[in-house]
C-alpha cells in the first residue's frame, strides 16, 4: 500500500500537479470507504486506518488529505460523506469543513435488474439541503457515466454499461434535464456566495415540515433557502414581505432573500429523448463452433475434489471447465423405463453450461441478489462411459465488503446423480479434471492473427442458436461523429471484441425483472425506487468507442455462450430525437440572474436547442394548460388551450425545432 501510494504521489509531483506547485490538485484522498470495513473487523482495522493516514500525511503533498466514510479519521485528515443525502453529516471536529465527496447521481445497473434512475428534482433537493445546512463542498458520483470495457465489471453481475444515470451519459452526451437542472442549480448557489461564505445559517420554522435557512451578514448580504419536506402537498408560506408557493419535497433559493431564482422541484432546462439509429445491420458473418472440453484432454489438471474457480483461473478468464466420467451399467433400470437420471450441481455462481458426451444438456444462471445457483435437470446417459463437462462462468467479482478471499465462485458441490439402481450417486469426491479458459481464447480468435488458426464457416453453414460459438466479421466506420454502439438484441450471453480490444460482456438474454412503475421524485430516494427497462434486456446496446476504430476493415469477434443469431446484430448511432421543455407559471429562471428584480419570482421562458449538426424540424406537441406525461410521451390534460401551437410556430418558422 505504501509503495503504491508513494508511486502515485511521486508521479503527480513530477508533473507539478499539486496546488502548491501551481497545479490543479487541491485535495488528496487516502483509502476509500474503509470505515464500514473497520467497523466489522475492529481493532486491526482501526490500527490500519491510523497507519495509512499517518503514511499519507508523510508524503508532503502540500494539500489537505481526506478520508470518505471514515468517522475516526485522525487529525488533520478530514472525514467526508458519501451517499444520496449528506445534509445531516458533520465532520468529527467542528473546525473541519463539511464535505460531500460522492453525491450518487443514480446507481449502477445489474444484469437481471431494471436500469436505475434518480430524478433530477431529488438530486437537486439533496444538494441544496446540504448547502443550506452548512455544506461547503460537493462532488458528484458519477458526473460522467462510462463503460466497463474488457472484464472490469464487478459486483458481481454489474452490467458492462456504467451509465449511472449521470448528467453526462455513457456516450458523452448530456443527460437532459439532469445536466441542465444541475447547471442552473449551481448558478443559483453562486449568486448566494457572499452570504454563504460569511455567515452561518439561522433556521426558522415556517410550519410543520417547513423551514427557512437564512444566511445574513452585517454588511447586508442575505441568502435564504425555503424548504418544504412534505412529499404529497405544496405549501404557501410567508417569508419577509412576500408569499411563496413551495412544491412538495422542494427547496427554493433566494439569493437576495426576496427573489426565488431556483426551485429544486421545478425543472426549467430542456429535456431530451435519445434514439439508436441503425447505420449497419448487414454484417457478413463467419462462425466457428468450439467443442466442449473433455476429461480425456492431456493438458487438464485433476483432483479428487471440486475446486474453487478463481483459485485456479486467477481471474485470467471468466471460464473454467469441470469434467468427470460416469459409468452406467447395462442393468440400470432407467435404460428400460426411459426416465433419465437427475443431475444436480450446486454452484457458487454465476452461470453454468452442462454438456453430456459433448451435447448441450442445459443452462443455469443466478442473479445479483443471490449469485449461487443450482442446476437440476434430467440428463441423457448411455451404457458405458459418459463424459460430463460443466462450464462454470464468472460474471464479475466482488467490489465491496470484507474478506474477498472467502467469496467463492464455481462448482463447489455437491454434484449428484439421482435415479440410479443404487439411488443417488455423489460425484463430488470422484476424479475431476479442470481446464482453464476456452480453446478460442488460447488461440486468440479475437485477433486477426489468431483467427487463421481455425476453419470458419459462412453462408448457409453459418451456425445459429448454438452454444459455444465464435463469430467474426469486418466493417467500415460510419461517417460522422455520433457515438456508436452494437445492438446485441438477438444474442444471449458472451463477449465482444473489436480490433482485438474487448468491448466487454454482453448478456441481452437476461431479461430485467422487477416493477418499473411511475417514479415520483418526492420522498427519500433509494436504488430500489425508480427503475426502467423492466421486462426488457438489462442491457441491449454496447458502446463502441470511435477511437478504437479504423476508417476501413475493422475486425469484430463475438463469442456466444448460450446460442444466438448474429444476423440480428446491428451497428447503431446514438442521437437526440426530440427536445422538450415543461415550465410553470411563476417558475423562476436564471436568464435574468444579473438583475434580481424586487418581485418574488421571475417569469419563465423555455429555451430549446439541438446538438451541432441537428435541426429542429417539427413541433410534435405543445400545450398551454395541464398536460400529462413526460418528454416523448406528452398528452393533453383536462385543461388545454387549442391555440397552444400558434406561438411556437410563429417563433420557430421558417426552420422549426422541437
Amino acid at each position: 500500500m505504501q509503495k503504491f501510494t508513494e508511486k502515485i504521489v511521486s508521479m503527480m509531483k513530477a508533473e507539478n500537479l499539486f496546488e502548491t506547485q501551481g497545479g490543479p490538485i487541491i485535495l488528496s484522498q487516502i483509502e476509500n470507504e474503509f470505515g464500514p470495513v473497520e467497523w466489522v473487523i475492529g481493532a486491526p482495522g482501526k490500527a490500519y486506518a491510523n497507519w495509512v493516514a499517518k503514511m499519507a500525511l508523510g508524503l508532503d503533498t502540500g494539500v489537505p488529505w481526506i478520508m470518505c466514510k471514515q468517522e475516526d479519521a485522525p487529525d488533520p485528515v478530514i472525514d467526508t460523506c458519501n451517499g444520496y443525502y449528506c445534509e445531516n453529516f458533520t465532520p468529527n471536529k467542528n473546525y473541519k469543513p463539511k464535505m460531500w465527496t460522492e453525491n450518487w447521481t443514480g446507481w449502477c445497473s445489474f444484469f437481471g435488474g431494471g436500469v436505475n434512475i434518480r430524478p433530477a428534482e431529488d438530486l437537486a433537493f439533496s444538494v441544496v439541503s446540504f448547502i443550506q445546512n452548512g455544506g461547503s463542498f460537493i462532488n458528484y458520483y458519477m458526473y460522467h457515466g462510462g463503460t466497463n470495457f474488457e472484464r472490469t465489471s464487478g459486483g458481481p453481475f454489474i452490467t458492462t454499461s456504467y451509465d449511472y444515470d449521470a448528467p453526462i451519459d455513457e456516450y458523452g452526451l448530456v443527460n437532459e434535464p439532469k445536466w441542465g437542472h444541475l447547471r442552473d442549480l449551481h448558478k443559483a448557489i453562486k449568486l448566494c456566495e457572499p452570504a454563504l461564505i460569511s455567515a452561518d445559517p439561522k433556521v426558522t420554522s415556517l410550519g410543520k415540515n417547513l423551514e427557512a435557512h437564512v444566511f445574513k451578514t452585517d454588511s447586508g448580504a442575505c441568502a435564504a433557502f425555503l424548504a418544504n419536506y412534505k412529499t404529497k402537498s405544496s405549501a404557501n408560506v410567508s417569508f419577509g414581505d412576500e408569499q411563496y408557493e413551495l412544491p412538495p419535497w422542494s427547496i427554493s433559493i433566494l439569493p437576495d432573500c426576496k427573489t426565488a431564482v431556483f426551485i429544486t422541484a421545478r425543472i426549467g432546462s430542456q429535456s431530451s429523448q435519445k434514439k439508436m439509429t441503425v447505420v449497419k445491420n448487414a454484417f457478413d458473418w463467419e462462425s466457428y463452433n468450439e467443442e466442449p472440453a473433455s476429461s480425456s484432454e492431456e493438458d487438464s489438471i485433476t483432483a479428487n475434489a471440486l475446486w474453487e474457480q478463481i483459485n485456479i483461473t486467477r481471474d485470467s478468464t471468466d471460464y473454467l471447465w469441470y469434467m468427470t466420467d460416469v459409468n452406467i451399467d447395462p442393468n440400470e433400470g432407467f435404460i428400460k423405463s426411459g426416465k433419465w437420471p437427475l443431475l444436480t450441481a450446486m454452484s457458487a455462481g454465476h452461470a453454468l453450461l452442462v454438456f453430456i458426451n459433448g451435447q448441450h444438456s442445459g443452462t443455469s444462471y443466478a442473479g445479483a441478489e443471490f449469485p449461487k445457483l443450482t442446476f437440476s435437470q434430467n440428463v441423457n446417459l448411455r451404457v458405458g462411459n459418459n463424459k460430463i463437462s460443466l462450464l462454470s462462468i464468472a460474471v464479475g467479482l466482488p467490489n465491496v465488503g470484507i474478506h474477498f478471499e472467502t467469496w467463492n465462485v464455481g462448482v463447489l458441490g455437491p454434484v449428484t446423480l439421482e435415479g440410479l439402481n443404487e439411488g443417488t450417486r455423489d460425484l463430488s469426491h470422484q476424479k475431476w479434471s479442470y481446464k482453464v479458459g476456452l480453446k478460442g481464447e488460447a488461440l486468440s480468435l479475437h485477433t486477426v492473427s489468431g483467427s487463421g488458426s481455425v476453419e470458419w464457416t459462412q453462408g448457409s453453414l453459418l451456425a445459429k442458436k448454438q452454444p459455444l460459438t465464435w463469430y467474426k466479421t469486418n466493417f467500415n466506420t460510419p461517417e460522422g461523429n455520433d457515438p456508436l454502439a452494437l445492438d446485441m438484441i438477438s444474442m444471449g450471453k458472451g463477449q465482444v471484441w473489436i480490433n482485438g480490444r474487448s468491448i466487454g460482456r454482453h448478456w441481452p438474454g437476461y431479461i430485467a425483472g422487477g416493477n418499473c412503475g411511475d417514479c415520483d421524485y418526492a420522498g427519500t430516494y433509494t436504488d430500489k425506487k425508480c427503475k426502467k427497462k423492466c421486462g426488457e434486456p438489462s442491457q441491449r446496446w454496447y458502446h463502441v468507442p470511435r477511437s478504437w476504430l479504423k476508417p476501413n476493415g475493422n475486425y469484430m469477434v463475438v463469442f456466444e455462450e448460450w446460442g444466438g443469431d448474429p444476423t440480428g446484430i446491428s451497428l447503431v448511432k446514438r442521437t437526440i430525437d426530440s427536445v422538450c421543455a415543461d415550465i410553470y407559471e411563476d417558475q423562476p429562471t436564471l436568464k435574468n440572474r444579473q438583475k434580481l428584480v424586487s418581485r418574488n419570482v421571475i417569469r419563465p421562458k423555455a429555451h430549446l436547442w439541438c446538438p451541432p449538426g441537428q435541426k429542429i424540424l417539427q413541433i410534435k406537441f405543445a400545450s398551454y394548460g395541464l398536460p400529462h406525461g413526460s418528454c416523448g410521451n406528452y398528452r393533453e390534460g383536462n385543461c388545454h388551450a387549442h391555440r397552444s401551437y400558434d406561438a411556437p410556430q410563429r417563433v420557430l418558422q421558417p426552420v422549426l425545432s422541437i
